[in-house]
């Protein structure tokens, strides 16, 4: 009995004494992509949407029943299209009152410039008429009496009544001249300016009506397309109630809203991209046309505006999207792509993992710069070439050996 006791005894000291087996290190599969250098697009992006190039309520400019509708929601026009038309009979009416009022006008004024004179015209005429006869009388009489008294007929005191009547004569004959004169000239051209008047309402009164009835066609301002419709057939149309409206969508607008911090980059002409939020992967190119000048004291930014010739239909005005917007290039930038990155909260700074030669992960810290197309600049922390993990990097302990599941090319 006790040799099997002393047996057992020793068989497991000797157990106990022996190592143990260390336990297997995991390999953590891992995929990476080796930081490349590459003149880099610098850009500022921001949310945005989308504007019609021009917009326009159409009104009427008339208070009158819309008579007929030639467009609805959802029609293309063009510039100066006929949309609606209006009542018009009863300006008709008037337009041909008009018309007729300007006839009687010229006639009065073609009777008055012809020369018809007033009574008191015609006196005056006649006091003239007498006026010369008497002064030609009484050159005669003066004529005579001088022969006379140079043949001693007749006294002087004769000769010098003849001269005064004479004198008398003459000066009676040119007041009367000139008071036919003086008439004659204010009357006619008095007259004749009052005739003027009278036509010249005339024609300003059917210039008028002729306005208004070309007001009762309602026509596009521009090329675009109806988005509204406010009244139909029937409606009585006012100037303070839009009957359509209509979007010219032939160059879209993304109106974005850019940091103030961002903006000082941003200039006219620079090029730019608006994404849709429902499409992310599709991007219509076009300039930058305005940056304004005033800062939203709200929000602290600044509106910048993004013109896409051509959008063709692949764009609704209200679209929700981002613009970005090149602002210039950092050349021979090393770059890595932005899952690689793990930032610290507020700051451009964070680490990376890369693979060294034992193919074990190592943190690294980096100071970052530019963010563009998915893809980050690196300025202080990384070297070109070197492998950085873009998938299962996260959470991994430093040291820890890894396998390259795939190996992006960039």
């Amino acid at each position: 009995m006790k040799k099997p006791l002393i047996l057992g005894m020793c068989l497991l000291m000797a157990g106990c004494s022996a190592k143990e087996e260390p336990s297997p290190t995991p390999v953590v599969n891992v995929k990476a992509v080796r930081a490349e250098v590459r003149d880099m697009s610098l850009s500022v992006s921001a949310p945005a949407i989308l504007f019609p190039r021009q917009q326009a309520n159409i009104a009427a400019r008339l208070t009158a029943p819309i008579r007929q509708l030639h467009v609805r929601k959802g029609d293309d026009v063009s510039a100066g299209q006929a949309v609606a038309e209006l009542a018009d009979r009863d300006l008709v009416a008037q337009r041909d009152e008009a018309a007729a009022a300007v006839v009687d006008a010229e006639a009065s004024l073609q009777k008055t410039t012809a020369g018809t004179l007033p009574a008191d015209v015609e006196r005056a005429r006649g006091e003239v008429a007498n006026a010369e006869a008497s002064l030609n009388q009484a050159q005669k009489t003066y004529d005579r009496r001088r022969e006379l008294f140079a043949q001693g007929a007749i006294p002087n005191r004769d000769l010098l009544i003849s001269e005064t009547e004479l004198s008398q004569a003459k000066t009676s004959y040119e007041v009367a001249k000139k008071s036919l004169d003086l008439l004659l000239n204010q009357s006619r051209d008095q007259d004749i300016r009052i005739a003027q008047s009278r036509l010249d309402q005339a024609k300003a009164r059917l210039s008028l009506l002729d306005a208004q009835l070309q007001f009762t066609k309602i026509l596009s301002p521009f090329d675009g397309s109806i988005v509204e419709q406010f009244m139909y057939a029937g409606d009585m149309a006012k100037p303070d109630a839009p009957i359509f409206s209509v979007m010219d969508l032939s160059v879209a607008v993304a109106r974005a809203q850019i940091q103030e911090e961002q903006a000082g980059a941003v200039r006219i002409g620079q090029a730019c991209s608006f994404a849709p939020a429902d499409s992310p992967a599709s991007t219509f190119e076009g300039k930058v046309s305005v940056v304004n000048r005033a800062v939203d004291p709200a929000r602290r930014t600044i509106e910048v505006w993004c013109e896409i010739p051509r959008p063709g239909s692949a764009l609704r005005a209200g679209a929700f999207g981002n613009a970005t917007i090149i602002t210039g290039t950092a050349p021979k930038s090393v770059l890595v792509p932005l899952p690689a990155v793990q930032f610290q909260e507020g700051t451009r700074n964070g680490f990376v993992m890369v693979i060294d030669e034992k193919h074990a992960a190592r943190k690294r810290e980096v100071e970052t710069g530019e963010i563009a197309n998915n893809m980050v600049q690196i300025i202080r922390g990384i070297s070109p070439g070197e492998l950085v993990i873009v998938e299962g990097g996260y959470g991994l302990p430093d040291g820890t050996e890894v396998r390259l599941a795939e190996e992006k090319k960039q």
